[in-house]
């Protein structure tokens, strides 16, 4: 390794230094890791597997429909689940008095 003399070196110069120890750095960690990926890849490419099998890689789990609760006094195809944002006739409603229960299927 190089001995560097750094009280010889300016605050500009100790700043760009530290720049590019830090991208080496990064680049070095990016390498190891395009390495070991190839050889894990390699390895379960040699038993018959795909990497991602053995990893674990599971699809995003879908979240189910939310059952309605409340239902729109005078159209009944308007509902809502109680989930999220209060629709304006909800709003409009509780702002007159009435409460949730009015609404409640």
């Amino acid at each position: 390794m190089t001995d560097i003399d750094l009280t010889a070196l300016s605050l500009a110069e100790l700043k760009q230094l530290e720049k590019n120890v830090a991208k080496a750095i990064s680049s070095f960690e990016d390498r190891q890791k395009a390495e070991a990926f190839a050889k894990v890849s390699a390895l379960a490419a040699e038993l018959g597997f795909p990497l991602a099998d053995l990893v674990g890689f599971a699809p995003a789990r879908k979240r189910s429909e939310a059952v309605a609760k409340y239902r729109h006094p005078e159209n009944p195809e308007i509902t809502w689940s109680g989930r999220g944002r209060k629709p304006a006739w909800i709003t409009d409603a509780l702002a007159a008095g009435k409460t949730l229960e009015d609404f409640a299927i």
